[in-house]
């Protein structure tokens, strides 16, 4: 009963795992689609690329550049969790973290129940270190 929505998931990981990362240093906002889809922004610390933040957008560039990048604690969750956690020091510090150290990778998907779905697998399969939070306190 589940096995084709299961291996739907699967194949969007494989898609979105095989997709080229586009790095935040220099990126510009017109670089970015104007699609709805799911998204992860890994960084590179200590040698390593490592799963940090796995969301959805009704329009990647709007969510990725307008919000993640520039955007202020109320629309940029990642960089206000490493601001939290004491990652960074400040909201430009952590941006700046991310110009040097991030990449994106995304898949499309246009219906908005598929994206929160797909969020939530890759989340569980990628265990992303921000976006998961305690219950009672959002992520």
């Amino acid at each position: 009963m589940y096995t084709d929505r299961i291996q739907i998931l699967k194949s969007k990981l494989d898609e979105l795992l095989s997709a080229n990362p586009v790095p935040y240093l220099n990126l510009t906002e017109s670089q970015l689609p104007k699609k709805g889809g799911v998204y992860l922004i890994s960084a590179q610390v200590a040698g390593k690329n490592r799963p940090y933040y796995v969301g959805r957008a009704s329009t990647l560039a709007r969510r990725l550049y307008t919000n993640h990048l520039m955007g202020n604690a109320s629309t940029a969750r990642l960089k206000k969790y490493m601001v939290e956690s004491g990652e960074a020091a400040s909201m430009e510090a952590a941006k700046e973290f991310l110009r040097q150290n991030c990449s994106i990778q995304w898949v499309f998907e246009d219906e908005y129940r598929n994206r929160g779905a797909l969020e939530g697998f890759f989340t569980s399969v990628l265990f992303p270190k921000y976006g998961i939070a305690p219950e009672g306190k959002s992520a």
